[in-house]
């Protein structure tokens, strides 16, 4: 099950790129992204966040991995180390990587949350660490820093002042609690000098295809992402940008009727999840992924005699006996689990589970774990 919305693009915001289309928008824009959007998601910062950028502090990318990867690029030098709690978004290492940076993986136990914890943080500091990626509601996860626990680790960056931090925010609106997420900026402005802000209207607004994201930070780190992706991607579609700003600065109310859905969906299937005899599954308080414990099922033997060793195993078994895609652990950074997206329906949903039931039901022996 892959990680974007079910939903279509909403019709209004599809119409918006037919009207631009129309009036012409179908040039090059300037690198940076059309001022319509960067004034956009400068509103879109303030009324959501309470975050004040202008729009030279703004830049628009071809989806927010753009400009994760582009900030990287413009960043690091070989042996630069980037601080990644985990469990990560799978391509966070590999990024770093390809930036010939050195990625540091902390890993967040379930039993915290799935949270970085200040201990953590100030031990893993050193003289080449030149960031911290915070991705909140968290995918795989769905964790969610409070305002509280984002003051903490603010506590520990102050003490660090050559460390940037790299927000990942395109979850932010998919939370199932009603509140609004707290951004880490917002709690400390006393980062804002060293904070790369990034979201995108890809998940929010079921928009994954547009591939618009952006960046909001310092004027120096932005006039940077702007030289570099002048000279790579170039500007993002004209189209692209006039739905995006559409979608920004129209009605909202959309929103919290899917993330009801996505609510109800978690709620069924972690329930007939966490039924099934080794299998647990946390309640995520955001996104829409379940990050299930496994534990019970290492151990554990197939029909055919083979016996599932960790967390890779399982999904193997998983897809071959029941027929259901889910997504090791070990891929983002912490075993033994599995997420399981439930961005498809409800019915999709139970079906899946209980395949899954009927397959573990025919495993053997008992869990080493």
């Amino acid at each position: 099950m892959v990680g974007e919305p079910d939903f279509d693009t909403p019709p209004a915001i599809r119409a918006a790129a037919e009207r631009a289309i129309e009036a012409g928008a179908t040039r090059y824009t300037v690198s940076a992204g059309t001022l319509e959007l960067r004034e956009a998601i400068a509103a879109k910062l303030l009324r959501d966040s309470a975050l004040v950028y202008t729009t030279s502090e703004i830049i628009v990318t071809a989806g927010a991995k753009s400009a994760i990867f582009s900030a990287l690029g413009a960043t690091l030098e070989p042996g630069d180390e980037v601080l990644i709690p985990a469990p990560y978004w799978v391509s966070y290492p590999d990024m770093v990587l390809a930036n010939d940076g050195t990625p540091v993986v902390l890993p967040c136990a379930e039993a915290q949350g799935f949270k970085l914890l200040p201990a953590q943080l100030e031990a893993a500091i050193t003289a080449r660490t030149r960031w911290l990626i915070i991705n909140s509601p968290s995918n795989p996860t769905g964790a969610i820093y409070t305002g509280a626990e984002y003051r903490a680790l603010a506590e520990v960056l102050e003490r660090h002042p050559d460390v940037m931090v790299m927000t990942d925010d395109i979850y932010e609106h998919i939370r199932f609690d009603g509140a609004r997420t707290e951004h880490l900026l917002a709690v400390a402005p006393s980062l804002r000098e060293r904070t790369l802000a990034i979201n995108g209207v890809s998940k929010t607004y079921a928009m994954t295809g547009w591939r618009i994201g952006w960046a909001a930070g310092p004027r120096d780190l932005i006039v940077a992402l702007e030289t570099l992706l002048s000279q790579s991607v170039g500007n993002c579609s004209a189209p692209g940008q006039a739905a995006a700003a559409f979608a920004l600065n129209g009605d909202q109310s959309f929103v919290a009727e899917w993330v009801s859905i996505y609510r109800q969906r978690r709620d069924r299937t972690a329930q007939r999840l966490n039924a099934i005899p080794g299998l647990r599954c946390r309640m995520p308080d955001g996104a829409f992924y379940l990050y299930v414990n496994c534990a019970g099922l290492i151990g554990r033997r197939t029909p055919d005699g083979a016996t599932l060793a960790n967390d890779a195993d399982v999904v193997m078994y998983l897809l071959d006996a029941a027929g259901v895609a889910v997504v090791a652990g070990s891929a983002y950074g912490l075993s033994p689990f599995f997420r399981l997206s439930i961005a498809t329906s409800i019915e999709n949903l139970m079906g899946g589970c209980d395949r899954i039931a009927g397959a573990v039901a025919r495993l053997s022996g008992s869990s080493v774990i």
